[in-house]
C-alpha cells in the first residue's frame, strides 16, 4: 500500500490554530516521530506529507499544516501555504486545543471548508488539560462530529480513526479510469511510446494505472510501441476491443488503428478519472478564436526536467501558434503551483493530472470558470489539432 502514489490517495489534512497540537496528532495517528513538536507557535512551517492505510478506506495521505493564525510576514507565507492545502483536501480534521476557545481563524477555516464542501471532522486536543474550553459546544453548535485526544497518550485516537472512516467521502476518486468500457476477456492494446521523455526502464504512471486498471477488470492486455503496433493488431485473430495510446502519437496511431476500433489515449481516460470530461471539451471552443499575443498557461501537475521534445514546453505551443499564425504569451506553471488570477488568460492547458488528487484539479476547473477561462487537457487538445477529436472522445463518453 506504501506504494500507492499519493495522487490516488484520500487526503486528510490537519488545520488549526498555532499551538493547536496538530503536529502531536499527526504523530498520534501515524504511530510515528513525524512532525517537530514544539510548545513554540508556528513550529509547522511548510506542510507535511505522510503516507498511510486507514482501514478500511486504504491508502490515505495525511498533511499537516502551519497554524491558520500565523503572524508577519513570514507567518502570513505560512497561512498562504496552509490555505493551498485546502484544494488537495478530500477531509478536513480542524483541531481546537482545550485550553483555548474558538475564534474566529476556527470560524473562517469552518466556512472556507463548507464552501469546498470538504467534509469536516472536529478534534479537541490536549484533554489532559482541563480547561473549561467550550470548543465541544462549538463542534455541536456546527453540527460537527468531534473527538476527544490526548496525543501523548494516544487516548481518543482509535475513536478519531474510526469517526474519519465513518465521515469519509467515498467518491473522492471514481472506482475505475477504463474498467467500465471494457469487460472480462475483452482484449485491449496500450500503445506507449519511449520518448526521451520517458523515465528509463519504467512506462510513466498513467500507463502503470491504465494497465492495472484494465487486468482488474478481467481484460487481456496486450502492451506496444507505436512502430510495433500494425503488427500487434495483425497478430489478433480478432480485433481487439479498444487501443488506449499516448497522446502524442494520435497522429500516427490513427492511421494505423482501424476506423471501427475504439481509439482513445491515457490523458482522455484522465480528464474524466481526474477531472471533468466535459469542462475540458468545452474549452475547445476558445482555440480558433486565439489572437497573437494573447494570454496561455500551461500547467504541469509534475516537476521534470523538460527534454527537446517536451510536450508542455516545446510541441504544444508550437502547434497553437502554428495555428493561430504568430506568437503567443505563453507561461507555465509545475507542481502543486496555480494563479490565483486567470482573469489575463484566454486559455489554460491542463496536464494529465496523474501527479495530483482529483480533489485539487476540480479545485483548478473551479476556479478556471470563477475566471470565464476555458480549460482543456493535453489529450482533447492534441486529439482536436489532429483532427481526430470526436473519434477518440467517443469511446469515453457516457
Amino acid at each position: 500500500m506504501l506504494d500507492t502514489p499519493r495522487s490516488v490517495r484520500l487526503h486528510i489534512a490537519i488545520f488549526g490554530r498555532r499551538n493547536a497540537g496538530k503536529s502531536s496528532l499527526i504523530n498520534a495517528i501515524t504511530n510515528q516521530e513525524l512532525a517537530v513538536v514544539s510548545s513554540i507557535p508556528g513550529t509547522t512551517t511548510d506542510p507535511v506529507f505522510k503516507s498511510m492505510e486507514i482501514s478500511p478506506i486504504g491508502p490515505v495521505t495525511l498533511i499537516d499544516t502551519a497554524g491558520i493564525d500565523d503572524e508577519g510576514e513570514l507567518g502570513e507565507l505560512r497561512v498562504k501555504k496552509t490555505r493551498q492545502v485546502l484544494a488537495k483536501t478530500d477531509l478536513m480534521v480542524l483541531t481546537i486545543s482545550s485550553e483555548s476557545t474558538p475564534d474566529e481563524f476556527d470560524e473562517n477555516i469552518l466556512e472556507e471548508a463548507k464552501k469546498r464542501c470538504i467534509p469536516i471532522v472536529g478534534v479537541i486536543s490536549k484533554v489532559d488539560i482541563d480547561s473549561g474550553s467550550n470548543a465541544a459546544l462549538w463542534f455541536e453548535k456546527n453540527k460537527l462530529p468531534y473527538c476527544r485526544v490526548d496525543s501523548l497518550t494516544r487516548q481518543g485516537v482509535d475513536e478519531l480513526k474510526l469517526t474519519i472512516v465513518k465521515n469519509a467521502p467515498v467518491d473522492y476518486l471514481p472506482s475505475t479510469i477504463v474498467g467500465d468500457l471494457i469487460t472480462q476477456n475483452d482484449v485491449i492494446i496500450l500503445v506507449t511510446p519511449v520518448d526521451a521523455g520517458a523515465p528509463k526502464s519504467r512506462l510513466i504512471l498513467p500507463q502503470v494505472q491504465v494497465l492495472r486498471d484494465a487486468l482488474d477488470a478481467g481484460a487481456n492486455v496486450m502492451v506496444t510501441r507505436e512502430h510495433e503496433l500494425d503488427n500487434a493488431l495483425k497478430s489478433l485473430k480478432n480485433p481487439p476491443r479498444m487501443v488506449v495510446t499516448d497522446s502524442q502519437a494520435f497522429d500516427f496511431v490513427s492511421k494505423v488503428v482501424p476506423e471501427d476500433v475504439p481509439l482513445t489515449s491515457f490523458s482522455i481516460l484522465y480528464a474524466r478519472y481526474k477531472g471533468n470530461l466535459r469542462e475540458f471539451l468545452n474549452g475547445i471552443k476558445v482555440i480558433d478564436t486565439l489572437k497573437e499575443g494573447d494570454k496561455v498557461l500551461i500547467a504541469e501537475a509534475c516537476t521534470h526536467y523538460p527534454s527537446h521534445e517536451d510536450i508542455g514546453r516545446i510541441k504544444i505551443p508550437r502547434w497553437l501558434e502554428k495555428r493561430v499564425g504568430g506568437k503567443l504569451d505563453i507561461s507555465w506553471v509545475v507542481g502543486g503551483d496555480f494563479p490565483e488570477n486567470l482573469k489575463d488568460y484566454k486559455l489554460v492547458v491542463h496536464c494529465g493530472a496523474c501527479m495530483i488528487n482529483r480533489a485539487e484539479v476540480l479545485n483548478r476547473l473551479e476556479k478556471c470558470k470563477e475566471a470565464e477561462v476555458p480549460v482543456v487537457n493535453y489529450g482533447i487538445l492534441i486529439g482536436f489539432m489532429t483532427g481526430i477529436l470526436d473519434r477518440v472522445v467517443s469511446p469515453v463518453v457516457r
